[in-house]
């Protein structure tokens, strides 16, 4: 995609360490002391259920400044059926460029590419204000339940769009992001061997973190 001064195409190889750069930037001290992100997007990139056709980059002026990618997953039907679906994210946008509308414009991007790959639902951890202004709306409105929460408590995070209309009429079930979104909680050495090979940065506590 090509819109004035604006690109969206498909990560290729030579950008891996500026996409893993920039994914840390934009996440450092959002979510944690520090990020993990950078290191599960550099993991994901050799998971079996990664969709490389959907592994995307957004620059303006020939800078990078946003990147999105996608994986495969599935829902656990209560009826006994896998049903295929898929996740995404990291998705961002460099921290100088956010709030400008560039995150909408490759987030809309990506679920058309999607679409057009024949992905008929997306589940996803998010934002409402921001990703339902692209059609998201809450999980279990359509009757899907994220694994492991327990019954009552607050799933307002776990969002899902259809990109084929009704492809989850019929279908009540659990949802689980794939094993690959926890690679740095697996390998804590490893992530902290990769994380040094970046330049150093203060982790620092702040309030509206989620995790300590």
């Amino acid at each position: 995609m090509e819109k004035g001064n604006i690109v969206i195409r498909r990560e290729e190889e030579r950008d891996h360490r500026a996409v893993e750069n920039l994914v840390r930037e934009a996440f450092w001290n959002v979510y944690r002391p520090g990020c993990l992100e950078h290191f599960v997007l550099h993991q994901l990139r050799n998971d079996p259920a990664f969709v490389p056709e959907l592994d995307l980059v957004m620059e303006k002026d020939g800078e990078l400044i946003g990147q999105n990618m996608f994986m495969r997953a599935c829902i656990q039907a209560d009826d006994g059926r896998s049903v295929p679906i898929m996740t995404m994210g990291p998705i961002c946008i460099a921290p100088k460029y956010k709030r400008q509308g560039y995150g909408k414009i490759l987030l809309d991007e990506s679920l058309k590419r999607a679409a057009a790959l024949g992905c008929g639902a997306l589940c996803f951890e998010g934002n409402i204000l921001f990703y339902g202004k692209s059609g998201f709306t809450y999980a279990s409105d359509f009757g899907i339940r994220y694994y492991g929460l327990p019954e009552g408590a607050d799933a307002s995070f776990f969002l899902c769009k259809e990109l084929i209309p009704d492809y989850l009429a019929d279908v009540t079930g659990v949802y689980g992001p794939p094993e690959g979104y926890f690679a740095a909680e697996q390998d804590p050495e490893a992530f902290e061997a990769f994380d040094a090979q970046f330049p150093p940065k203060e982790k620092l506590k702040l309030p509206g973190q989620l995790f300590g």
